[in-house]
């Protein structure tokens, strides 16, 4: 792919979406003239999650295990201190 016009970006905007995935540059044509480019942004990276050092990290927060009774009743408080008392 390497001229696009602004119909196809409506309806081909897959297309566009893999074609920028693979690093190519696509020209933006207008009324039959070049109006612009689009080009990929390479300097955007994946940033992989170790589990292991999740894991010792959310241990070492020492955060309660709560059962869903205690969860519900604290959602409850939470929602009656911003809404107030419900009608029912």
């Amino acid at each position: 792919m390497q001229y696009i016009t602004f119909t196809e970006l409506r309806t081909k905007s897959h297309n566009l979406a893999k074609a920028l995935e693979n690093g190519e540059e696509i020209k933006l044509v207008r009324k039959s003239r070049i109006v612009g480019k689009i080009i990929p942004d390479n300097s955007v990276a994946i940033k992989s999650i170790n589990a292991k050092k999740l894991e010792t990290k959310i241990d070492r927060l020492d955060l309660p295990s709560l059962t869903m009774k205690e969860i519900d009743r604290r959602y409850r408080l939470a929602m009656m201190k911003k809404h107030g008392q419900g009608i029912a």
